[in-house]
């Protein structure tokens, strides 16, 4: 049975890179050809810069994903969860204690296991292609910050979950589902007042004009917008992005200022639009929605596992107990979710374009709306001829050419 659940795992792994393999396969027979969507806006030499920056991203993510399955399996076939599992029941601490030191290294190991990757990922290949802008010290004050607020935060989340565990011993996967959902809306209230602010510097947007077209078009879709911030993302990245916070219908506005600098006012807009077209179409609440019967459906199987010694036999631990069965039984949710992603990255994508719909309705500017991606596109070297299948498992978001494509066909009258 063992080797059963070792065929399926490498099973799924070897799906996931033959995708990769064909989309890497894909590129180097199209990527030579400047879309139409593209031409005046790129030249050859900067579409080989994307083609190659696709593809050594891709040889870096093979490596890097191979080295976290090698982990894995290591891990849970090797006999060190056997040895991991014994050596924290062997001090003897209470449930909860356990409970939270047993999660809590294996956060710190996968942490520090990260970190090669993460480096080179950083100052090799972003630096190589000219995103990169952070520098070393910056980097180490991002990762102890990180690691402060996740220790702060993981504690909490383990120390109620295993008293909740404790306390109701046939319901506590119902007790825990609420509040994971507690806890969840509470940081989406408070991390962007508490958390954000400790990696980035947040300021109005000093241009009067911009902010008041934005709540202008903001008002026409019933957001009232509370203030329209600029954020420094440039100390770190040259990569661009917007964003909305806040929850119901007062929202904040973020603009990172590399995105000021390469759109225009229109362009701007026609972004925030999109933002708004989320919102307008409940696609944040329809996701939380499907996230949380995910969850439940999950924590119920867990309960369910976590009942008898079957996970742990399985693995032939001596000592069962409740992290290592949380553990096998994550694994095994890892193999048997994977037809899922292709699902959920399909409704993502259903609700891109009717996000991207939305945009083109309330400004009535679709040209601003395809330029804008034009040149997020060509300043984040995306790839622009992605295998249909790749894109189909993988992408959130439609296809940026097929995209654009839609964009300008589209009619204002359109329903």
């Amino acid at each position: 049975m063992r080797f059963l659940l070792l065929a399926a795992y490498a099973a799924v792994v070897a799906v996931g890179y033959y995708l990769k393999f064909l989309n890497l396969r894909h590129l180097k027979a199209h990527g030579a050809r400047i879309p139409a969507e593209f031409e005046g806006v790129i030249d050859g030499d900067l579409l080989r810069k994307s083609r190659d920056y696709t593809v050594e991203n891709s040889r870096f993510g093979f490596l890097a994903s191979g080295f976290s399955h090698l982990a894995a399996i290591v891990f849970l076939f090797g006999g060190l969860l056997q040895f991991y599992n014994a050596a924290i029941l062997s001090f003897d601490y209470s449930f909860i204690t356990a409970g939270v030191l047993f999660f809590l290294f294996l956060s710190y190991a996968s942490t520090l296991l990260s970190v090669p990757f993460d480096l080179y990922a950083t100052f090799k290949i972003e630096k190589k292609y000219g995103f990169n802008t952070m520098t070393p010290r910056l980097w180490v004050t991002d990762q102890v910050k990180s690691l402060m607020l996740s220790t702060v935060l993981l504690v909490i989340l383990l120390a109620v979950a295993f008293w909740l565990v404790e306390a109701s011993p046939r319901y506590w996967w119902l007790w825990l589902w609420g509040f994971f959902l507690a806890f969840g809306i509470f940081m989406m209230y408070i991390s962007p007042y508490v958390i954000e602010p400790l990696f980035n510097k947040y300021t109005p947007v000093d241009d009067p004009e911009l902010e008041e077209e934005i709540a202008q078009l903001m008002d026409k879709t019933g957001i009232r917008v509370s203030r329209v911030f600029k954020m420094d993302a440039s100390k770190r990245s040259t990569h661009t992005n917007a964003y909305f916070t806040g929850i119901g219908r007062v929202k904040r506005i973020v603009l990172f200022d590399t995105l000021l600098e390469k759109l225009t006012q229109e362009e701007i807009l026609a972004v925030l639009a999109h933002e708004a077209g989320h919102w307008k179409r409940r696609h944040l609440l329809k996701g939380i929605a499907l996230s949380q019967i995910l969850a439940l459906v999950g924590l119920y199987l867990t309960f369910q596992l976590t009942c008898s010694p079957m996970l742990t036999d399985l693995m032939g631990i001596e000592h069962p107990s409740f992290f290592a069965k949380l553990v096998i039984a994550g694994f095994l949710f890892s193999i048997i979710s994977f037809p899922l992603g292709p699902l959920t990255n399909f409704m993502s994508r259903r609700f891109e374009r009717e996000a991207d719909d939305f945009a083109c309705r309330l400004t009535d500017d679709p040209g601003s709306m395809a330029s804008s991606l034009v040149k997020l596109a060509r300043d984040n070297l995306s790839n622009l001829h992605p295998h249909p299948w790749y894109a189909a498992f993988y992408y959130s978001h439609p296809p940026v050419v097929e995209r654009i494509r839609r964009i300008r066909g589209f009619s204002s009258h359109a329903t």
